[in-house]
């Protein structure tokens, strides 16, 4: 490695990458060129003679990252290094070691997981449906990610007070049913090969000193999001010795759902008091415009990764400052959002330096067809096009199947009862009587998936997300067209299905924030910015809001230059805009106000009553300041209390273990009527919900109902 390529690092990285030979921990903001330190220094370590190429092993998380660290790594002279993912890793060495120590051939991985899981879904007794094989699929990879065998399941999921996806009593038995027939078959997963390796080289001397022979030093990128098992890993490949040299960021910890945690990053001191540790603040990618807002957001973060916060410091030139819009729904903000992104390609900018990103992948349908509209091409990343996903498939299916029987019904109108129309598809009276096009979409969609409430994050809920996007498209039509019928909401579904043409390689990003994640833009859209979105709605804990603002920073340091944050106060064209801007939010807008925003609607953050801002928990969840006075019906508000006062003897917990005032108050003022307006309040999550939510929804029509019949408001 030659003086000029030291030349080319600035102070920081100079720092990091001639460190001594050692533990060393580098703390790498986003955009302050964390893999040019990395590979530089994997160069230094042979160049100054500590370690040879073939003796540096460094791992990553994604098959993309490990390739372009590969490619830097040739370009410096040091392409006999290993860079590969943690699995790859694991393979290559569990091919090497399994014939010496296990004996015979290395059993096969299985490529095709999911019939495996169904086979043992079935059973037990678990639905066999795509998305609830997902969630079971995504369950088992959690509890061995964090090391939790199948007898211990139940146990740690009650300590952690996990909401699973799928009854966690189905999850423990499909789990061991899993392992036991995986193991019948002789076969292995990705997790396995971490598994099998450890064994190896925790319980076999002579593989152990064989493999420690061969790597000597190791370099871990990304290292907020390693999990239990990873970890276990690099201390197994490690063997007690200390040469490692880890680079990650608090800030961007954000997959704790797959069981990653922070806390061997926030903990290397503590492990190895005598490592060298840095800092990388200077921040290449990004604007002080957009960097400003990123700090500005993760200056509010608490809790155990703001013990390790970096304050990032621009070093690109001005440029634009962010812009911030609040519109009427959804469809609005998305329509915006497409003629914006034509207005930046027909300034010269590609598409394909534009990025429209979102929390969860339903939200992608409407930006797929307001792009569309406008003729701007794009890409769904991390996840399929809305109209061509399995469970949109089988949807559109059932709901042609209707609009078939609907039509056979109509040309037998002059018979002796209007026809049974096709075998097995739904009339109006199999619908539940009801003849509007939306419970009938509803009942149909019901068949496949769709319930009156949410169920719990996961696979389920995404796809119950996308089936309530096809409502949406019910809803709509039937407000511009009272007399709509199946027959023709299937054809406004395939038209717009049809105008989705397939999208080429210049085309505008659309991905939710998690698969944003290592990416970046010259232009971002940070869309659907409401509380319930961002943060997401089962988010219920402290540690989980925290989460959720990391991700939010993870999306404003994507952008380059260009960053537009948006929201819209209700879902539908014409709906009620009872929707708040996200708490993340606070502080950011600018006092001059925001584009789109309406009088006589309350603004997101600010008090109903006065229009001042709201700073406290208790006020946020209010929606009120404290110098207002309370909406709440003093009645509600003692039946509830009486309501919690049961249910906490009950279970022998604090009152506020149940809700807490504030709670019982936010209740009692926004009076919700379903589980969705519930789940809207600050501090009810998904839990909560599930546990006291019917019992609450009743006692608030009951109340609601007696004020009625009295005279009282609505």
């Amino acid at each position: 490695m030659t003086a000029d390529l030291y030349a080319a690092l600035d102070e920081g990285q100079r720092a990091a990458v001639l460190a001594p030979a050692g533990p060393v921990c580098v703390l790498a903001g986003a955009g302050t060129g964390k893999t040019r330190t990395i590979t530089h220094r994997i160069g230094h370590l042979i160049a100054a003679g500590h370690h040879g190429g073939d003796e540096i092993l460094a791992v990553t998380f994604t098959t993309r990252a490990a390739g372009e660290m590969r490619t830097r790594l040739r370009s410096l002279g040091a392409g006999t290094v290993q860079a590969r993912t943690f699995h790859s890793a694991a393979l290559r060495q569990l091919a090497f070691f399994w014939p010496r120590v296990v004996g015979g051939e290395m059993w096969p991985v299985i490529e095709h997981k999911m019939r495996l899981v169904a086979a043992v879904a079935k059973r037990v007794g678990a639905g066999t449906d795509t998305p609830t094989l997902r969630d079971l699929a995504s369950e088992i990879e959690w509890a061995k990610a964090c090391l939790i065998a199948p007898d211990d399941y139940l146990r740690a999921v009650g300590a952690l007070q996990r909401a699973t996806p799928v009854d966690a009593q189905t999850v423990a038995r499909a789990y061991s049913a899993y392992e036991s027939a995986k193991t019948d078959a002789r076969q292995l997963d990705f997790d396995d090969l971490l598994l099998h390796i450890c064994a190896i080289l925790e319980n076999d001397e002579d593989a152990a000193r064989t493999f420690r022979a061969r790597y000597r030093c190791f370099v871990v990128d990304e290292y907020q999001d390693v999990t239990p098992l990873q970890q276990r890993t690099l201390d197994a490949w490690l063997g007690g010795r200390d040469q490692v040299t880890v680079v990650g960021d608090a800030n961007q910890t954000i997959y704790s759902f797959a069981g990653a945690s922070p806390r061997y990053l926030l903990d290397f001191e503590r492990r190895y008091p005598h490592a060298t540790v840095l800092r990388l603040e200077r921040d290449y990618r990004s604007t002080p415009q957009v960097v400003t807002l990123a700090n500005r957001v993760i200056a509010g973060a608490s809790g155990a990764t703001a013990t390790k916060r970096l304050t990032l410091k621009a070093a690109r030139p001005d440029g634009p400052d962010a812009t911030f819009e609040e519109h009427p729904d959804e469809p609005a903000e998305a329509a915006a959002v497409a003629r914006r992104a034509k207005e930046l390609i027909a300034g010269g900018m590609s598409a394909s330096s534009i990025a429209v990103l979102y929390r969860i992948n339903a939200q992608s349908e409407g930006y797929e067809q307001a792009l569309a509209a406008e003729g701007v091409p794009y890409v769904v990343r991390g996840g399929e096009r809305f109209f061509t996903r399995a469970d949109v498939r089988a949807a559109l299916a059932e709901l042609n199947k209707a609009a078939r029987a609907e039509a056979a019904r109509a040309s037998a109108a002059g018979g002796s009862d209007g026809g049974a129309g096709e075998s097995g598809a739904p009339d109006a009276a199999a619908l539940g009587g009801e003849t509007g096009l939306v419970p009938q979409v509803r009942a149909v969609l019901g068949l496949v998936g769709l319930t009156p409430t949410p169920p719990p994050p996961g696979a389920l809920r995404d796809r119950w997300d996308a089936l309530a996007a096809l409502v949406s498209v019910a809803e709509e039509l039937s407000a511009v067209d009272a007399s709509a019928t199946m027959t023709t909401f299937v054809a406004e579904l395939a038209q717009r299905a049809q105008s989705q043409h397939a999208p080429s390689v210049d085309g505008v990003t659309l991905a939710s924030l998690h698969a944003a994640k290592g990416l970046e833009w010259d232009a971002v859209f940070l869309v659907g910015l409401t509380d319930g979105t961002l943060p997401i709605q089962h988010a219920d804990t402290p540690e989980a809001i925290e989460e959720e603002r990391r991700l939010f920073y993870v999306g404003i340091t994507r952008a380059r230059s260009r960053l537009m944050l948006s929201w819209a106060l209700a879902r539908q064209e014409g709906g009620r805009r009872v929707r708040s801007r996200s708490r993340f939010l606070t502080g950011l807008v600018p006092s001059s106000g925001v584009p789109g925003t309406r009088r006589q609607n309350r603004r997101p953050g600010r008090c109903a009553g006065c229009g001042g801002p709201l700073t406290t928990a208790a006020e946020i969840k209010a929606g009120r300041c404290q110098n207002c006075p309370s909406t709440a019906d003093p009645g509600l508000v003692a039946e509830l209390k009486a309501w919690r006062k049961g249910r906490a003897a009950d279970a022998s917990v604090p009152a506020f273990v149940v809700f807490s005032d504030a709670t019982l108050m936010a209740i009692a003022e926004r009076r919700p009527s379903d589980g969705a307006a519930l789940l809207a309040i600050p501090g009810i999550g998904r839990s909560k919900l599930d546990t006291y939510g019917s019992e609450v929804i009743a006692i608030v029509a009951g109340h609601t109902a007696e004020g009625t019949r009295s005279g009282g408001e609505d």
